[in-house]
């Protein structure tokens, strides 16, 4: 498996520093998304973590149309570009049609693509033939094993790199469930595998109007796919999630944010020369 280059920067993948996609869930005002990246690139700089701002433009899956969605494509990505040159950060965002694809591109550094969007041929192939590298994220009604056509379909387009990213399956109603198994079959189609610790939690529509979510138990899934083998992670942060306008309840409070971090360095360190050998993936 070769790793995946994030411009100039830093590559992700085997054998390189552990990688972090973190931001707010949505973009919500610039004071909010300054305060969340001076702390994200302080903290990662100083424990050498490879750091990727991710705040989405646009949330076009919210539960409620009365849900607070960003402030749209032309005004979010000038946004996020604010914050990437003012911190020296790449930039990731998500893409939900390929109207998108190419004014995204002209300013990330990397295009998401959408759980709920893993099956549209469309949008993978217009994102992959950008040349940016694609973040494709396991829709949570897809077997790990059926990635390798969502994959397929990406490589053929272009040939800047794919990442695929577990966020959880579905689990009856409202509800999402981890099968770590999926980590090293997904990392068997080729590709460096993040591990999405907050959308995990998540209950899907799970508070009515909008879903709801179980931040408690982030730490405890990331530390576990860690000890999997994982390339990087995945972290919606906010300074205040309970007042969060999109996934405060799975959202990673900002303060808890290094202390997290520092236990999963440690755990990578204590089982690296295990996942080198194949004994976890």
């Amino acid at each position: 498996m070769q790793s995946v280059a994030v411009g100039e920067r830093f590559r992700v993948g085997p054998g390189q520093p552990l990688c972090l996609i973190a931001g707010p869930c949505v973009i919500e005002d610039q004071a909010v998304m300054r305060e969340i990246a001076a702390t994200l690139k302080d903290v990662t700089s100083r424990l050498g973590i490879s750091l990727i701002f991710k705040a989405s433009f646009d949330k076009a899956n919210r539960t409620s149309l009365a849900s607070f969605r960003g402030p749209g494509l032309a005004e979010g990505l000038e946004m996020l570009s604010a914050i990437g040159r003012e911190f020296d950060l790449p930039l990731i965002s998500d893409i939900h049609e390929v109207a998108q694809v190419e004014p995204a591109a002209r300013v990330l550094d990397l295009l998401q693509i959408p759980a709920f969007l893993c099956r549209q041929t469309d949008l993978l192939v217009a994102a992959a033939a950008t040349g940016k590298p694609v973040n494709l994220k396991k829709g949570q009604f897809a077997a790990p094993w059926d990635m390798a056509h969502a994959v397929a379909k990406v490589r053929a387009a272009g040939k800047g790199g794919l990442l695929l990213t577990e966020r959880g399956s579905t689990f009856g109603y409202n509800n999402l469930v981890v099968d770590m198994r999926s980590l090293p079959l997904m990392r068997e189609l080729g590709c460096p595998v993040i591990f999405d610790a907050t959308h995990s939690v998540q209950l899907p529509g799970g508070a009515g109007g909008s879903s709801g979510g179980q931040r408690q138990f982030v730490a405890t899934l990331a530390r576990a796919a860690v000890a999997v083998g994982v390339d990087g992670l995945f972290m919606e942060v906010h300074p205040d999630p309970d007042h969060a306008r999109c996934d405060g309840p799975n959202s990673l409070p900002l303060a808890e944010l290094e202390g997290v971090l520092r236990q999963l360095l440690a755990v990578r360190q204590a089982v690296a020369p295990f996942v080198e050998q194949g004994a976890a993936g």
